[in-house]
C-alpha cells in the first residue's frame, strides 16, 4: 500500500503501511502516557489537600502552558523543517511529568501538569508529520484518522488508570505513564519523516498573518469553546461528580469507557460519513447541542449508572466536531505553512483547556460542584448558535 503527499511546491512522497503503523504506535504511547492518570487526577489532587479552586488552577495550567508554547513550536518546526525532534521533546516532557507528580509538596503537581502541557504542545509536530503522509486532497481524512488514534491512545491510558490506582496506588500509575513515554521515545527513531518538500522561506512570527484565514480564526474560536466544555467535564470535574454518587476508582475507569469509546467511534465516522452527507456546519451544531444537554444533566442525575449513560452520549457528541476542526484549520493553508497554522490553532484552543477548568473550579469552590457543569452546558449552547451563524455566512462548508 502506498500513500502520497504532494503540492505544487513539494515532490511526491511515498510512505508504506509500515510507516503508518510505526507512527500509530508512537502516537498511542504518547497519548497513553499523557492520559493514564487523568481520570483519578482530581481525586489525587484532593488527597493532597488541594481545594477545588486550586485544583482548577492545576488542571488549567495544562492548557495555559500550551497557549504559550504551541505556536512557537509550530513556527520552529516550519523553520527547521523537522518534526521528529519535537515529537521526542513531547515524549521526554511527559516522562518527566509522570516522574514529578508523586513528589511530596503542594507545588509539584502544578510543575508536573505544566510539563504535561509542554508535552502536549508537541502535538502540532505529530499532526503535521502525519498529514504529510497523505495527498493534500486527503488532509481531512488524515486528520480524522489521527483523531481516532488520539482517542484510542487516551482511552488505553485511562482504562488502566482506576484499576492500577486501586491495586498499586498512584505512584505505580505515574511510573507506568513514564514507561509508556520512554518506549515511545525509543520507537520514534523509526518514524519516517519525509525529506525535502518546502522550497520557500519558512514562515516567521511577523508573517503570522499569512495563515490567519477566516476559516482558521472561526474554527479556532469554536475549538476554544469545545475544549472548555471537554476540560470542565470528562477531563475535569465529571470524575468528582461520579465519586459524589459513590463511584470507586474502578468505577471511574468504567466512566471513562462510557465516554471514550463512543468518542473514538464518532471521531472515526464524523469526517468520513456524517460530515460529507450533512455538512460540517450541521455536524458541529449537532455535536454542541447534544453535548450541552448531556453536560446540563451531569449534576442532576441521581445515580452513577445514569451519569455513565449521559457520558455515552456526551462522548459521542464531543467526538463529532474535533476531527472536523483539525481538518478545517489547515484546509485553506499552503502546505509549507501548515505547521504554523496548526500551531496557531492548537495554541488558541488551549485557551479553552485553561479557562474552562479555571473558571469552573472557582465557581465550584464558591457555589458547589454543579455550577461548573451549568457553565459548560451554557458554553456548548452558545457554541451551537455561533456555528449556525458561521454556516449561514459560508465560513463553514
Amino acid at each position: 500500500m502506498k500513500d502520497t503527499a504532494s503540492s505544487s511546491s513539494t515532490p511526491v512522497i511515498h510512505t508504506s503501511k509500515r510507516d503508518h503503523v510505526i507512527f500509530i504506535i508512537v502516537t498511542l504511547l504518547y497519548w497513553s502516557s499523557l492520559y493514564i492518570y487523568v481520570p483519578v487526577l482530581p481525586e489525587f489532587l484532593k488527597s493532597r489537600g488541594l481545594t477545588l479552586g486550586i485544583t482548577g488552577v492545576v488542571l488549567g495550567s495544562y492548557g495555559f502552558i500550551q497557549l504559550l508554547v504551541r505556536l512557537p513550536l509550530g513556527i520552529a518546526s516550519d523553520r527547521f523543517m523537522k518534526r521528529k525532534p519535537f515529537m521526542m521533546l513531547g515524549l521526554i516532557a511527559t516522562a518527566a511529568s509522570c516522574l514529578v507528580f508523586p513528589l511530596s509538596g503542594f507545588a509539584w503537581p502544578l510543575v508536573a501538569r505544566i510539563l504535561a502541557g509542554v508535552s502536549a504542545s508537541a502535538w502540532v509536530a505529530f499532526t503535521v508529520l502525519y498529514s504529510s503522509y497523505f495527498p493534500s486532497k486527503d488532509v481531512a481524512r488524515a486528520m480524522g484518522s489521527i483523531s481516532v488514534i488520539t482517542a484510542v491512545g487516551q482511552l488505553v491510558g485511562m482504562l488502566a488508570s482506576g484499576w492500577v490506582a486501586d491495586h498499586w496506588g498512584y505512584r505505580s500509575l505515574f511510573l507506568i505513564g513514564a514507561m509508556f513515554a520512554v518506549v515511545g521515545l525509543a520507537v520514534v527513531f523509526l518514524v519516517k519523516e519525509p525529506q525535502g518538500g518546502v522550497v520557500r522561506e519558512p514562515i516567521r512570527l511577523r508573517n503570522l498573518k499569512d495563515v490567519l484565514t477566516p476559516t482558521l480564526l472561526s474554527v479556532s474560536t469554536l475549538s476554544i469553546l469545545a475544549h472548555s466544555v471537554l476540560f470542565i467535564t470528562m477531563f475535569g470535574f465529571t470524575p468528582l461528580q461520579a465519586q459524589v454518587l459513590g463511584a470507586s476508582k474502578t468505577g471511574l475507569t468504567l466512566l471513562v469507557c462510557a465516554f471514550m469509546i463512543p468518542h473514538a467511534f464518532s471521531n472515526f465516522i464524523s469526517g468520513r460519513y456524517i460530515s460529507p452527507k450533512y455538512g460540517a456546519g450541521k455536524t458541529i451544531v449537532a455535536g454542541f447541542v447534544l453535548s450541552a444537554i448531556c453536560t446540563l444533566l451531569i449534576p442532576v442525575v441521581p445515580t452513577y449508572g445514569l451519569l455513565a449513560l449521559t457520558q455515552v452520549f456526551n462522548g459521542f457528541a464531543q467526538g463529532l466536531h474535533f476531527p472536523l476542526f483539525l481538518g478545517l484549520s489547515i484546509r485553506d493553508t499552503e502546505t509549507d505553512k501548515r505547521a504554523t497554522a496548526m500551531g496557531f490553532y492548537q495554541a488558541v484552543y488551549s485557551v479553552g483547556m485553561f479557562a474552562g477548568p479555571f473558571i469552573a473550579g472557582w465557581l465550584n469552590d464558591s457555589y458547589g460542584l454543579r455550577s461548573g457543569f451549568y457553565l459548560g452546558g451554557m458554553i456548548a449552547l452558545a457554541s451551537a448558535a455561533f456555528t449556525v451563524l458561521l454556516t449561514r455566512r459560508s465560513i463553514l462548508r
